[in-house]
C-alpha cells in the first residue's frame, strides 16, 4: 500500500461508538524481543458465545456436477433442513430413508439387511451419514428411483451381499443404484463385496459427485448409463480404486463425464485381476485428469464414438490399451476445482479415501484432521510448504495440519479460497526455528511481464477460511537499499483474505506493509486473530479492510533502509459499518527515535470515500517512539473524519485525552472489546 494515493477528499462527521457487553482484558507488560508471549496473561479469555447452529456434517454440500443448479435444484444438501436422526435397525433406517420429509440420518452401528440384497428405497432430501466408522449396512444397499434428487450418502460401509458366484447373473444386489435420480451426492465410503455393482448410475441419472471412496473386491465396480440418451452429467473424483475386475468405471452416452485424482491399482499378488479401467464408450464425452494407475490392465479405453481427453495422468506397471481422442469439454466452464499432483494420489488416497473417524458422531463432531510434514532434508512427505498446500483435497471438510520442520524455506505460498481448514505449524522448540521467507515487493518484474503489486509481493498469501499458523517466522526480506531504483517497496510478509484466521504465535517480519489483513471482497466479513506474536515493520505495516485483532503481541517498530526513524503501526481501509483493527494487551516498541511513529492513519484505497477506516489501541505499553499526536491524514482524508482512539494505554508513549488524542469512554470501551470484533466466533487450536 503506497504512501503516495490520489488527492481525493471528503468530509464526515464523527461516528458515535457503538457499546457493548464488556470482556475483561489483561493489561500487557512490555516484552524483549523473543521473550514468552505466554506471560501476557491467560485472564484474557474470550466469551463470546457461539450461536447454536447444526454441524458440518449435517449441512455440508456436494462439488463437482452435483453443485450445478440443473433441474429446479440448486446443488445437493440433502437432509440438511430435516432433522437429524440416529438409526440402528433396519426398520428405522427405512423408516427415515423413505419419509416424503427432509432428515439427516446418522446410520450409528451394523445393520444386517433382510431379506439379503435389500435395498432401500430412498426418497428426495436425505442425508444418510454413517457415525465415526461404526456404520455399516451389510448384505444389501440403497435405492434411487426416478425423480428422487437431492440426495447424500457419505461417511458409510456398505459391504457384503456376494453369493459365491463372481459373474452373478441372477442376483442384482448393488450397493448404491440409481433409475432416473439426479442431485447425488456419494462421498466417503466403503463399498465392497456385493453381488452386482458396487455403484450403478443408470437410465439418465444425472447431476451426481462420487468422491473419497474406496471401492475394492468386487466384480462389476461402477457402471454409468446404459440408454441411448446422452444426459448423464458426473464427476469421479479421489476415489480408491482397487482389487476389482471391470467397469472401473464403464461410461455410456454420459453427457460429461470428469474423472480426476482417482487412484486405479490392480494390487500384485491377489486373486482378482483388472479387465480394463476407466471407459469412455458410445457418445460419452470425459475428460480424464491427474489420475493414477498401477498394475492395470488396458487402463484406459474408449470406443470409436466416443470422445477422452487425457491429461496429466500417470501409469506404473500397466499394459494394454490406453486411449484417448476426440474433444471433450471443460470441467471449469460448469464448475470450479482444484486438482492435486498426480504423484501425491497414492498417498492421498490411502490416508483420505473411505470413512472418517468422527464425521457424524455427535452433533459437535469434528473430522479427525490429517498431517502432512514439510522438511527441507527429505525427511518429511514433501520439501516445501506450496507442495503440501497442493496436496490437500480440494473443498476439504476438515483440519489438514501442515507440520514444517525447522529450516528456511524459501518459497511463496499460497493456500487457495478452496482449500479451507489448514494449519501451518513449525514443529521446531521456538518460532524462529521455521522461516518462510521470500523478497518479492510491488515493483518486482514478473515472469511474463508486470509488475506482483502490493497484495502479489505476500511471502504467505492465505485466501481460504479457518487458516490457522502457529510456532513460525514468515518474512519478507526485500531489500530496499539495494533496489532504491524499483519503483513500488510495498512487501507484504502474510496477506490474509478470509474469515476466521487464527495466527498463534508467529512472528511476521517486513519493512513497509508487514501483514495485510484483508477481505476477500470489499462486502465480505474478514475475521482475524493474531495472540503471542510479533509484527516488525515501519510504513502501514498493519494495514487492510478485514476485523482484525493483534492481541498480547508485541509491534515492532524498525528504522527504515536509510537509517531514519518515521514511520505509520496501521492503516486501515475499513468498510462502513464494520469494525477495523483492534489492538489489545500488546505492547509498541522498538530501537527507533523518540516520537516519530504514529499510531495510524486512514487508508481509503482508491480513494474510495465510502469506507470508514478503524483502529483501536487499547490495554496497550507504548514506547517513547510514539508521538504525542498519534493519528495523521492519508492523501486528502481527515483522520478526524474516520474511527481512530484509545483506552487506557500506559508507557512513555501514552498520553492524556485531547482533541487530537481521542480517548473511548468506559461506556464506549465496553463496546469495543476483543469478543466485539470476533462475534460468534472464538479461535480454538486445531
Amino acid at each position: 500500500m503506497s504512501e503516495q494515493h490520489s488527492k481525493a477528499r471528503h468530509r464526515r462527521g464523527r461516528k458515535a461508538l457503538a457499546a457493548g457487553v464488556p470482556l475483561a482484558l489483561t493489561a500487557a507488560g512490555t516484552l524483549a524481543y523473543g521473550t514468552d508471549l505466554g506471560l501476557f496473561g491467560a485472564g484474557a479469555q474470550q466469551r463470546a458465545a457461539a450461536a447454536t447452529a447444526a454441524p458440518a456434517w449435517a449441512t455440508a454440500t456436494a462439488d463437482g456436477f452435483a453443485s450445478v443448479n440443473s433441474l429446479g435444484q440448486n446443488g445437493t444438501y440433502g437432509g440438511r433442513d430435516g432433522q437429524i436422526v440416529t438409526v440402528r435397525t433396519q426398520a428405522d433406517l427405512e423408516k427415515y430413508a423413505t419419509a416424503a420429509e427432509p432428515y439427516v440420518i446418522v446410520v450409528a452401528g451394523t445393520i444386517t439387511m433382510s431379506p439379503v440384497g435389500k435395498e432401500i428405497k430412498v426418497q428426495s432430501d436425505k442425508t444418510i451419514v454413517g457415525s465415526g466408522t461404526s456404520g455399516h449396512i451389510v448384505g444389501g444397499g440403497f435405492f434411487l428411483g426416478q425423480g428422487v434428487h437431492n440426495v447424500i450418502i457419505r461417511n458409510l460401509t456398505i459391504r457384503d451381499a456376494y453369493q459365491g458366484i463372481w459373474n452373478d447373473k441372477d442376483h442384482d444386489f448393488d450397493a448404491i443404484q440409481m433409475d432416473g435420480a439426479h442431485h447425488v451426492w456419494i462421498d466417503h465410503n466403503d463399498l465392497r463385496h456385493m453381488a452386482d455393482g458396487l455403484i450403478d448410475v443408470r437410465k439418465d441419472s444425472t447431476n451426481v459427485t462420487v468422491s473419497w471412496n474406496k471401492l475394492s473386491q468386487n466384480n462389476k465396480t461402477f457402471g454409468i448409463g446404459w440408454t441411448e440418451n446422452v444426459k448423464t452429467d458426473i464427476t469421479i473424483h479421489h476415489n480408491w480404486i482397487r482389487e476389482t475386475e471391470q467397469r472401473n468405471p464403464s461410461t455410456d452416452n454420459a453427457a460429461h463425464a470428469h474423472l480426476y485424482n482417482n487412484f486405479l491399482e490392480d494390487a500384485a499378488g491377489t486373486d482378482i485381476k483388472s479387465s480394463y479401467g476407466n471407459y469412455s464408450r458410445g457418445r460419452t464425452k470425459m475428460v480424464l485428469e491427474n489420475s493414477y494407475f498401477q498394475g492395470m490392465n488396458n487402463p484406459v479405453t474408449k470406443d470409436g464414438t466416443a470422445a477422452l481427453v487425457q491429461k496429466g495422468n500417470t501409469f506404473v506397471g500397466t499394459s494394454g490399451r490406453n486411449e484417448s481422442g476426440g474433444t471433450a469439454f471443460d470441467p471449469k466452464s460448469f464448475y470450479g476445482y482444484t486438482l492435486d499432483r498426480t504423484a501425491d494420489v497414492p498417498a492421498l488416497l490411502k490416508s483420505g479415501a473411505g470413512p472418517r473417524g468422527s464425521i457424524g458422531t455427535t452433533a459437535n463432531a469434528k473430522a479427525a484432521a490429517t498431517t502432512l510434514t514439510v522438511a527441507k532434508d527429505g525427511s518429511g512427505q514433501y520439501s516445501t510448504v506450496q507442495a503440501a498446500v497442493n496436496a490437500v483435497p480440494a473443498n476439504n471438510a476438515s483440519r489438514v495440519v501442515i507440520a514444517v520442520k525447522p529450516g528456511t524455506y524459501r518459497e511463496t505460498v499460497k493456500v487457495p479460497s478452496n482449500k479451507p481448514h489448514v494449519t501451518i505449524q513449525g514443529t521446531g522448540g521456538s518460532r524462529k526455528d521455521t522461516v518462510i521467507v521470500y523478497n518479492n515487493a510491488a515493483g518486482t518484474p514478473k515472469p511474463g511481464g508486470g509488475t506482483y503489486g502490493t497484495g502479489g509481493s505476500a511471502t504467505v498469501a492465505v485466501e481460504a477460511d479457518d487458516f490457522q499458523a502457529r510456532n513460525l517466522t514468515i518474512s519478507n526480506d526485500f531489500d530496499e537499499r539495494a533496489n532504491q531504483n524499483l519503483s513500488g517497496h510495498q512487501a507484504v510478509a502474510l496477506r490474509t483474505a478470509a474469515d476466521k484466521v487464527f495466527l498463534d504465535g508467529i512472528i511476521t517480519e517486513g519493512d513497509q506493509d508487514t501483514l495485510l489483513l484483508d477481505t476477500a471482497a470489499k462486502d465480505r466479513l474478514g475475521r482475524v486473530y493474531m495472540k503471542n506474536s510479533y509484527v516488525t515493520g515501519n510504513v502501514d505495516f498493519i494495514f487492510g479492510r478485514a476485523s482484525a485483532v493483534i492481541d498480547r503481541s508485541v509491534i515492532t517498530l524498525k528504522k527504515r533502509w536509510d537509517g531514519t526513524s518515521a514511520g505509520y503501526v496501521t492503516a486501515p481501509s475499513t468498510a462502513a459499518n464494520r469494525k477495523g483493527i483492534l489492538i489489545a494487551n500488546s505492547a509498541v516498541n522498538g530501537d527507533v527515535s523518540a516520537s516519530s511513529f504514529y499510531l495510524g492513519r486512514p487508508w481509503h484505497a482508491g480513494g474510495d470515500a465510502t469506507l470508514d477506516p478503524q483502529t483501536t489501541v487499547r490495554n496497550t505499553t507504548l514506547s517513547a517512539a510514539v508521538r504525542s499526536t498519534p493519528w495523521t491524514d492519508m492523501s486528502g482524508f481527515s483522520w478526524k473524519d474516520d474511527r481512530f482512539a484509545e483506552y487506557k494505554n500506559t508507557g512513555a508513549g501514552a498520553g492524556g485525552a485531547s482533541g487530537d488524542r481521542p480517548h473511548l469512554t468506559d461506556a464506549q470501551a465496553a463496546g469495543q472489546e476483543v469478543a466485539d470484533w470476533l462475534g460468534d466466533w472464538t479461535p480454538t487450536a486445531s
